[in-house]
C-alpha cells in the first residue's frame, strides 16, 4: 500500500502491527484486487470488539486520518461496497476517517464529526520557513529558548521514551485525561524503528518538553507532544517544533503533518496556524442503523460524559489514572 500516493504512516504495516500488538485489534481490508494480483486499492479497517463499548469497524483507531486508497477513475466505490457488506446485526457502526473525498451511497444513517487539520509545506528554503513564523508568539519563543541555553536531543532509547512518558503523564493529568499505556509507545518505537524519533528539550539536565515524530515517505508526522508547564515561558515546545522542521527539511521531507485538532480547541488551532501550516477540514463519517452512532467513552460525540469523566480524573492519583488508561484504551478505539 505504500506505493499509493495517498498512503500515510497510518496505512503502514508498522502502524497496524502496533494496533494489533497493543490492543488486539484485527486488521481488515476491502479491495478489488484478487489474492494473485498486486494490491492496487484498499480501505483498511480494524475490528474493535468490546464488551463495554460494543463492536465496530474503524478506519483506523487512534489515527488522525486514513484516506481510502482508491484508483483514479475506479469503477467500483470501495466505500459503498464496504457499507453494502456491513451487517448492522453484527456491528454497531462503521467509521471512515478520510482527508478528502465524496460521501458514499448507503441507506445506513450517517453521523459526522469535523476536525481541523494542518500540514506545513516544507518546499520553501529554511530561511523562508522561518520568516513565515508568527513574529511575536513563535519567533520570539524560539529566540527565548536559545537565550536560555535549552538543550535539544533526539533519540529512541528507553531513556528517551521514559523522559517522554513522564512528561506525557504530567500533561494528561493537567488535561484530566488518562494516558495510553506505555506499551503503545514502546510498540510504536519497535515497529517503526529509526523512522520514529523522541525529541526532548532539557533545561540543564532536566527534561522539560518532549514530542514524538514519525517519518514516512515524504512526510514527517508530529504525533504526540508534552511538557512541564513550569518551564513553558522558556519556549521549550517551540524549540522542539523548530528543530523537527529543520530536521525534516534537511532530510528531504516535503511536508510536516501537524495532525488533527478538535474544532473547539481554538488556541491549538491558532498555534498551528502561526507556524505557517495550511489549515483544512476533515470529517469523520460513521454509518449505522441508529440515528446517532456513538459509544460510552466517545469524547467527540458525548460531551457531557467526557465532562463527568474529566471531573472524576482530577481527584485520582497518577498511578490510578495510569492504570485506568491501560484498561480503557482498548475499549475506546
Amino acid at each position: 500500500m505504500q506505493r499509493h500516493s495517498d498512503a500515510t504512516l497510518f496505512h503502514s504495516s508498522a502502524w497496524l502491527r502496533t494496533l494489533r500488538e497493543t490492543y488486539g485489534y484485527q486488521p481488515i481490508a476491502y479491495t478489488t484486487s484478487t489474492p494473485e494480483e498486486r494490491l492496487e486499492n484498499a480501505i483498511v479497517f480494524c475490528a474493535v470488539k468490546s464488551w463495554l463499548t460494543g463492536k465496530r469497524l474503524v478506519s483506523l483507531p487512534f489515527s488522525d486520518h486514513c484516506q481510502p486508497l482508491l484508483e483514479p477513475g475506479t469503477s467500483i466505490d470501495l466505500m459503498s461496497r464496504a457499507l453494502q457488506d456491513f451487517q448492522p446485526e453484527n456491528w454497531d457502526y462503521i467509521e471512515f476517517r478520510p482527508i478528502h473525498g465524496r460521501q458514499p451511497k448507503t441507506a445506513l444513517l450517517p453521523t459526522s464529526v469535523k476536525y481541523s487539520f494542518h500540514v506545513l509545506d516544507l518546499s520553501p528554503d529554511i530561511d523562508i520557513l522561518y520568516k513565515n513564523l508568527h513574529k511575536s508568539s513563535i519567533e520570539r519563543k524560539i529566540r527565548r529558548a536559545e537565550r536560555e541555553h535549552l538543550i535539544y536531543r533526539a533519540g529512541r532509547s528507553d531513556e528517551f521514551l521514559s523522559h517522554f512518558y513522564r512528561l506525557f503523564m504530567m500533561t494528561r493529568k493537567r488535561h484530566r485525561l488518562p494516558p495510553p499505556p506505555m506499551d503503545w509507545f514502546a510498540n510504536l518505537m519497535k515497529f517503526f524503528g529509526d523512522a520514529l524519533q523522541v525529541r526532548v528539550a532539557f533545561k540543564e539536565a532536566q527534561p522539560i518538553a518532549a514530542m514524538i515524530t514519525i517519518a514516512y515517505k515524504d512526510t514527517l508526522t508530529y504525533k504526540y507532544g508534552c511538557c512541564d508547564p513550569t518551564f513553558n515561558p522558556l519556549g521549550s515546545m517551540h524549540l522542539l517544533y523548530w528543530k523537527a522542521i529543520q530536521d525534516a527539511k534537511s532530510s528531504g521531507m516535503r511536508f510536516m503533518d501537524l495532525g488533527r485538532t478538535d474544532a473547539g480547541q481554538h488556541g491549538l488551532i491558532t498555534f498551528k496556524n502561526r507556524w505557517g501550516a495550511k489549515q483544512s477540514e476533515i470529517t469523520y463519517q460513521r454509518y449505522g442503523s441508529a440515528a446517532s452512532s456513538t459509544h460510552l467513552f466517545d469524547i467527540s460525540t458525548a460531551k457531557w460524559k467526557a465532562g463527568v469523566a474529566k471531573g472524576v480524573m482530577q481527584f485520582l492519583p497518577p498511578t490510578v489514572v495510569s492504570k485506568i488508561g491501560q484498561w480503557l484504551y482498548g475499549h475506546v478505539g
